[in-house]
């Protein structure tokens, strides 16, 4: 199994991070990663698909938001909320107090 590709925390973009946060599939996965240190795609796919669960967490690595890495056969998932909080300051904790 090849290692998934993050960006650095310098690299992170606002246009992306907005992007991967405007689905509400995205939104619901880093809120719920939010209240754990990590979890397991299994745990955060809602019942969906594993085919668009995939694209989801693609969307979210590449934007910088999720750090996925390889334990055994599972992926777990994990908020990279310290390179958020560095790159854009209070962004990440006021999207999330719009929980709806």
């Amino acid at each position: 199994m090849r290692p998934f590709k993050h960006p650095p925390a310098s690299d992170l973009i606002l246009e992306r991070v907005l992007y991967a946060l405007s689905d509400p599939v995205r939104l619901e996965i880093v809120q719920r990663l939010a209240e754990v240190s990590e979890a397991s795609c299994g745990e955060l796919d809602g019942g969906r698909p594993k085919s668009s669960m995939s694209h989801h967490f693609r969307v979210l690595r590449d934007a910088g938001l999720v750090m996925t890495k390889s334990v055994g056969t599972t992926h777990m998932n994990s908020l990279r909320r310290s390179d958020l909080d560095a790159r854009f300051p209070g962004l990440l904790d006021a999207i999330l107090a719009q929980r709806s």
